[in-house]
């Protein structure tokens, strides 16, 4: 069975506008009619859900990219194969949780602190790492 740009729309959530962009990007592909209309396959759909929780943790499309093109083109990828390319990630989200934990604990610790002090603030600026980089305006988080 496959999808017109509309169905798969409707059925993802997601935009045309969007999956037009994510065909662009080689995120997915579709095959033209005759009359120049895209049609995707079934498994597009799992393909759709996969980039959006992907862009949800804030993993780039470029990895993204990089990892649908470890699925198999020649048939609908099986249960296995999205278990395969989704270990991928498993230790960066780990460390992002990691990261998001400590953040927590430290603002929990900041609430109240009233150090007011961008130099010393452990949470803003560990370190001073801001203070190395030069005078101006820094990314903080």
């Amino acid at each position: 069975m496959e999808l017109s740009v509309g169905e798969l729309a409707a059925r993802s959530g997601v935009r045309v506008s969007a999956l037009h962009f994510f065909e662009r990007q080689g995120l997915i592909t579709s095959r033209r009619t005759a009359g120049n209309q895209r049609r995707y396959r079934r498994d597009a759909l799992r393909r759709v859900a996969f980039i959006r929780i992907a862009q949800r943790v804030g993993i780039p499309l470029k990895e993204v990219r990089a990892v649908l093109a470890l699925l198999p083109d020649s048939r609908t990828p099986t249960r296995e194969d999205w278990a395969r390319v989704s270990r991928c990630w498993q230790e960066e989200l780990d460390r992002r949780m990691r990261h998001l934990e400590q953040l927590r604990s430290d603002f929990t610790g900041c609430v109240g602190c009233g150090c007011m002090s961008i130099d010393r603030c452990p949470l803003i600026n560990p370190n001073d790492e801001l203070g190395r980089q030069g005078p101006g305006p820094r990314r903080l988080i």
